[in-house]
Formats: structure tokens, sequence, C-alpha cells
């Protein structure tokens, strides 16, 4: 052999089972074919590097080949066509053949026990949400990154993990005969934790909420906390349960619960839709353009430059400027209260400090009435004047003595079909609005209190009848006389 055969017979292993690493017989003729083994370090895998004879040396020979794999303990996954395609190959054209495997074992398969697997879209999800943002605009259009958000939300029920069942392991065999044990692996699997269910083979979602992961135990939190401000570092927030904001939120983001929401400072509000309440201890601004709708109740320190719709009461400490607000409840602002310009629709009432300031934009103050059929009535009443000016139009078009050619029978025929049809419509919606006439008024008892200052140029409506305000008034209240129809002042 070309290894040293010294340091093979030190070893306790019967020279028969000699596993080297590399090994070569080489005949009494050093002209003589040979061949050179390499082993794998885990003894699965022989290759073979096979040198031609030269001159009149003898040729790599069957019983040449049997004798080193006897020596090398090779017995099993040999592959004899190879050897004997490369053997002809290398004594007939007389060159090198490298690297050529010549047996193979088998590789022993690890047991893997049974665990839960995290959902592998959750995974990806919120892979992604750590990562960073994706083009929401897809391929080649504009990434808006306020609709990234690296919170990851699942519904109720939504699979979050699945079982893995166990997968038996099998022995493997090297090319020496010798078994090779399998392994046990036991995969780092999920478990659910707070507010999720075991059903079968799957671990679900129990509510709607945010899907959190630590040390592999999955949670779903009915409440989002935010600890810093909302920006493109949130994006726009959109969450089934109560949401908590610890800074303020900047202009441009949306809001979109269905809870509560709690902001900690101020409220730069895009759009909004709250199914809870709203406490916003920093105030809220709208530039003008800022919609704000809320299914609980509205707690805050200012609105300004804000629309906002309210199911129950709003609650304002100091000053409501140039805003239209809606409630189906009372607007409750204290002695330091001021409406300075804009609407206000509130059913049961009004109560404020003050109402208008010196070259301010005039405030309107309506109750009692139901804004939402007020609105409809509006959009009716638009309706009405649109198709009567249709209806106009359309027997003017009826009216002209044009001659038989330019004016032929069936094109008045669809005239005239086109006209009744919008007569039927503007009966239609003119009765609709009567019925909103009788429907508007809902609550005879609202109150308006002021306990500073009314200024001139105020209006105060309570059940569609109004007060317009043309001299300072302090200290009083305005409710509605139903018996006389109209309305009257009472001092505090």
């Amino acid at each position: 052999m070309k290894k040293n055969m010294e340091s093979d017979k030190k070893t306790d292993v019967p020279e028969n089972s000699i596993l080297p690493t590399r090994s070569t017989i080489v005949r009494s003729n050093k002209n003589d074919g040979s061949i050179e083994l390499v082993f794998s370090p885990d003894d699965l895998e022989v290759r073979a590097d096979l040198f031609p004879p030269i001159g009149s040396g003898e040729p790599i020979t069957n019983d040449y080949v049997r004798s080193l794999l006897e020596k090398c303990n090779i017995v099993y996954g040999i592959d004899w066509d190879t050897l004997g395609r490369v053997m002809m190959e290398c004594n007939l054209n007389r060159k090198c053949i490298r690297d050529v495997i010549i047996a193979r074992g088998d590789a022993p398969a690890d047991e893997i026990t049974e665990y839960f697997e995290i959902n592998p879209h959750l995974r990806e999800g919120m892979g992604a949400s750590s990562r960073g943002a994706v083009n929401p605009a897809g391929q080649g259009g504009r990434i808006d990154y306020r609709a990234y958000s690296p919170f990851f939300i699942v519904k109720q029920g939504q699979v979050l993990a699945r079982i893995r069942p166990r997968k038996t392991g099998r022995e493997g065999k090297n090319v020496h005969g010798a078994a090779i044990p399998y392994q046990v692996i036991e995969p780092e699997g999920v478990t659910g934790g707070e507010n999720t269910r075991f059903d079968g083979k799957f671990i679900l979602s129990g509510i709607n909420g945010q899907l959190l992961e630590n040390d592999g135990v999955l949670s779903v939190n009915n409440s989002l906390v935010i600890k810093g401000p909302v920006g493109y570092g949130t994006g726009n927030i959109i969450f089934p349960g109560d949401v908590i904001i610890d800074g303020p939120v900047s202009d441009g983001f949306k809001i979109y619960s269905g809870g509560s929401v709690t902001i900690k400072q101020t409220f730069d509000v895009t759009d909004a839709n709250i199914r809870g309440d709203l406490c916003v201890a920093g105030g809220i601004i709208g530039r003008g353009r800022g919609l704000v709708k809320v299914g609980g109740i509205l707690r805050t320190k200012f609105i300004e430059n804000c629309r906002v719709a309210c199911r129950k009461s709003v609650i304002v400490d100091s000053e409501i400027i140039n805003s239209r607000v809606f409630t189906m409840e009372n607007l409750e602002m204290g002695d330091k209260g001021m409406i300075l310009g804009g609407d206000i629709y509130a059913i049961q009432g009004v109560r404020t400090g003050s109402v208008g300031k010196k070259r301010s934009k005039a405030s309107r103050i309506h109750c009692g009435i139901d804004f939402t059929l007020q609105q409809e009535k509006e959009k009716n009443n638009n309706l009405l004047r649109i198709l009567t000016a249709k209806i106009t139009r359309l027997r003017e078009l009826l009216a002209n003595e044009d001659p038989p050619e330019q004016n032929p029978p069936e094109k008045r025929a669809r005239i005239e079909e086109l006209l009744h049809r919008i007569e039927k419509e503007r009966e239609k919606t003119a009765a609709r609005i009567s019925e909103l006439m009788g429907a508007i008024n809902v609550c005879y008892d609202a109150v308006v209190e002021i306990s500073g200052e009314v200024l001139p140029g105020t209006l105060i409506e309570i059940c569609q009848i109004a007060l317009f305000v043309t001299e300072t008034l302090r200290r009083v209240r305005i409710r509605l006389d139903r018996a006389n129809g109209k309305l009257v002042r009472e001092n505090l």
C-alpha cells in the first residue's frame, strides 16, 4: 500500500477491518495499474482514482479490485457496473480516471418527534413585518408606506399552528456494512397561550386581535398598545379591539378600531372610525378635512377644524373651533368651554361656557333633531331641485312646435315617456321629504345652556325653530316652548 501499512498494524482493529481514509494497492511492478481510494468522513461513500499501467505494466484486474475492497473492508453498496466500466476505460485508453463513486452506503433517517408548527403563511407575514415595508401598490406601483403595519392581526378561528406528526427514524449502513444509528430530533415547536384554543390538530385564535410570539408561545392580544407615536413606523392602525397610543398621531394616518381608542397626546386626524369610546388627552386637529366617527363617548381637550360624528355624548374641555360636531346625545363643555364657529348638532342639548367671539365665524347650534334624517332630507331636497329642472326642460321640448321632420312622433314619445318617469320619481322624493319632516324632531326637551356669553350672529335652533342672536346674551338657558312654537330664554 501507498498508505503506511505499519501504522495500520499498530491499531487494535484486525487487518481485514482496516478503514483507511486513502488507500492504494501497488503491484510488485511499479508500472502496473493501480487504484487509490478516498473515504468520506462517515464512511458512507468511497471515491476512486484509477491510474493506468505504464509500458509493459499489468492492467487493473478484477482480482486486484476484489483484493483492494477486501483489504479496505468495503462490503456494502459496491457499484460493480461503474467499476467495470471505468476499469476498461482506464486500461484501454491508458488515461487516469478520477473521483469515481464506486460504493455508497445508506444514510440514516432521523426520527422527528411530534410538534406544533406555526402556520407558514403567518410566519411569512410576521417575517415581512419585522423586515420592513412591502409595496402595497404592487410591482412598479408607488409605495404607500402608510399602508405598512408592523402589527400582525388575526381573526377569530384562524389557524395559528398545526401539528406535525412523529416521523419514524431509520438506521443507516456504511460501506463496511456497519449500522449507523439515527438521531431523535425534538424541534422547537410552538404552544398556545392566551386567547388561543386547541382543536384536534390545530391551534386556533380564540379572538380577533394581535398575534404575538414569545419564546415559542403564541398568544392573541385583544388590545394594541403603541408605546410611541403613530407615523411611518407604525403605518395606519387597523385593529379589531382596543387601542392605546402613548404618543401623538401624525397627519395622514388612519385609525380604525373595533373597540375603544385612547390617545395620550394630540390627535392630528385624517380619518378615524372607532366603534367604542375615543379619549384624546391632547385635543383633535382636523386641518379642515379630518373626519372622526365614534360609536361611543368622545372625550377630548379641544376640537379644531374637524368633522366629528358621535353616537353618544361629546365632552370637550376647552374649545370647538370651526368644526362640525354631530352627537346623538349631549355636547358637554363646562364653564370654560367655547364654541367658535362651525355647526353643532346635539340631539339632547348643549352645555358650554360661551358661544362666539369677535371677528370669528358665526356659530350655529342645532338641537332636538335627528341630524341623520336632516341630512337625508337635505339630500332629497337637492334631488327634488334637479328633478324639477329636468321636468321643466322636457316640457319645453314638448311645447316646441318644430316641423315633423325635426321633431318626429317617435322622438316625442320617448320624451313623454322620460317625462312621466321623472315626474313619478319627483312625487316619490317629495313624499319622502314630507315623511322626514314629521320625523326629524325627536327631542322637544332639548336645552341649550350657556354659563358665559352668547355673541351676536349666533344661530340657535331647537326642533327646527330658530333663534338668531342679535345682542349679547349672558348666563342663559334656551328651551322650546312647544305650545307657542317658539324658543324662550331663561336666566341661569
